[in-house]
C-alpha cells in the first residue's frame, strides 16, 4: 500500500509545474486578456496601442521577424491598477 501511495505522489509531483512569480513572469496577449476579462484581439487593438500601457519584450528569433510580443506580468497589473475607480465620499 505504502509503494502504492508513494508512486502516486510521485507522479503527481512529476506532472505539477512550477508557478512562476509574477515579478518575472511573462504574459502573451492571450494571458493578458484572461487577465483583463477581455479578448484578445481587444487587449491588441485597444490597449495595447495606448501610450501608458507598458511596453513589450520581443525576444530573438532565427528568422528576420521579431519575435512576439511579451510582456510582464506584473507590469500588466501595475498598469491596469491605476485604473482603480477611487470612492466618492
Amino acid at each position: 500500500m505504502n509503494t502504492l501511495i508513494n508512486q502516486l505522489a510521485e507522479e503527481l509531483a512529476n506532472r505539477i509545474r512550477p508557478t512562476i512569480p509574477l515579478s518575472i513572469d511573462l504574459w502573451n496577449y492571450e494571458m493578458i486578456a484572461a487577465y483583463l476579462k477581455k479578448s484578445p484581439q481587444q487587449v491588441r487593438q485597444r490597449y495595447a496601442a495606448l501610450p501608458g500601457f507598458p511596453q513589450a519584450i520581443r525576444l530573438p528569433s532565427c528568422g528576420k521577424e521579431k519575435g512576439h510580443p511579451l510582456w510582464k506580468a506584473e507590469e500588466i497589473i501595475t498598469w491596469a491598477e491605476k485604473y482603480k475607480e477611487k470612492r466618492v465620499a
